[in-house]
């Protein structure tokens, strides 16, 4: 089960053009293209009558057309021609989703059309401040449920033992970390204080020394997540309201998983800094840097998925996984409500 009233990524921009591609969204099956004004389009990708997918037809103008009969669809779903008829069935209409670009991706709607709110989309702050830059990579499959990523990215622990050559060190195996929850979702964050940096950011901060970190892991439902690192010198940490001008170092690190079925997730990912803007040096060493770090992440997560799943003993959980676990009971409670109110308007 899935929360469905909200807002997921369906694919980065440049992924939907005008030859119609087919994705999967919570196990649907959903062909996207755009229109000759470059709108994202979003419908079921199974045509009616035979259920050939949509995607194995051709777009003609703002419809799409079946490649086996010639039923045609414009982009709210209604079908606008039935080959060698002159009635068209309401039933032939098929299901369209809502979509919208923003943030170089197509975010879709997956739940009640009536209920998708744009104003919802997560914020991104800084993304098209001058003063930020930023950097991507492409869309990562990860094969295993998405649940065990957001229980990766409300903890901040983990990268002591699994990014020990990048964002962790010795200092992140301790230190206490606050738990809380809020209306959208779970944060989980500490402070670091008289620490060394780790070798990710060394190549970024702008001092030298020891340094104040601050871990803020941040996820809301049902899958996308804000992490910030701060780094600040030594001393000068603890406040985010008042740090050195000029000589600390802030990335905001946008993480969103769309769950593709159970067992196969897509992770689309960019990071935004306060440090050189406009270095594509900077940006290049970031994006690889982080790549390789969420493949750590990606390779320790395909053995978790297959060891939750042919366990023959009980899992345990501890203090660290309290994130996490309030993060899985909440969004349930979320999804269980959903569900009811559903079933009480059937």
């Amino acid at each position: 089960m899935y929360l469905r009233n909200t807002w997921y990524v369906a694919a980065w921009d440049h992924e939907v053009t005008r030859e119609p591609r087919q994705i999967m969204v919570l196990g649907e099956k959903i062909v996207v293209f755009r229109t000759e004004a470059g709108d994202p389009v979003a419908l079921i990708d199974a045509c009616p009558h035979r259920k050939l997918p949509l995607s194995k037809g051709r777009i003609k103008g703002d419809h799409i057309e079946c490649g086996y009969h010639g039923l045609t669809f414009d982009c709210r779903g209604t079908c606008v021609r039935v080959p060698g008829q002159d009635r068209i069935p309401p039933s032939a209409n098929i299901h369209a989703y809502p979509v919208e670009s923003r943030y170089g991706l197509v975010w879709i709607w997956m739940g009640d059309p009536a209920l998708a709110d744009p104003d919802k989309i997560f914020v991104v702050e800084h993304y098209d401040d001058p003063d930020w830059g930023i950097n991507r990579g492409d869309a990562m499959p990860f094969p295993c449920n998405y649940l065990y990523i957001t229980d990766n990215l409300l903890d901040p622990s983990h990268v002591a033992w699994v990014h020990q050559s990048s964002f962790g060190n010795a200092a992140c195996e301790e230190e206490p970390l606050t738990v809380a929850g809020t209306e959208t979702g779970v944060i989980v964050s500490r402070w670091m204080y008289d620490v060394e940096v780790a070798p990710f950011y060394k190549k970024l901060v702008p001092f030298e020394g020891k340094a104040d970190r601050e871990q803020h892991y941040e996820v809301r439902y049902p899958s996308l997540a804000y992490i910030k690192a701060i780094f600040t010198p030594a001393g000068t940490g603890g406040d985010t309201s008042n740090l050195p001008e000029g000589k600390y170092f802030q990335m905001d690190s946008y993480n969103f998983m769309t769950p593709v079925d159970e067992k196969t997730t897509r992770y689309y990912w960019f990071q935004i800094r306060n440090v050189h803007p406009k270095d594509e040096a900077t940006s290049k060493y970031m994006s690889d840097s982080v790549e390789f770090a969420f493949n750590e992440d990606r390779d320790v997560l395909i053995e978790v998925q297959k060891g939750m799943e042919e366990k023959t003993t009980r899992n345990i959980d501890i203090a660290i996984d309290a994130g996490p676990l309030l993060f899985r009971r909440r969004l349930q409670k979320l999804i269980d409500a959903e569900q009811k109110a559903v079933e009480a308007a059937e």
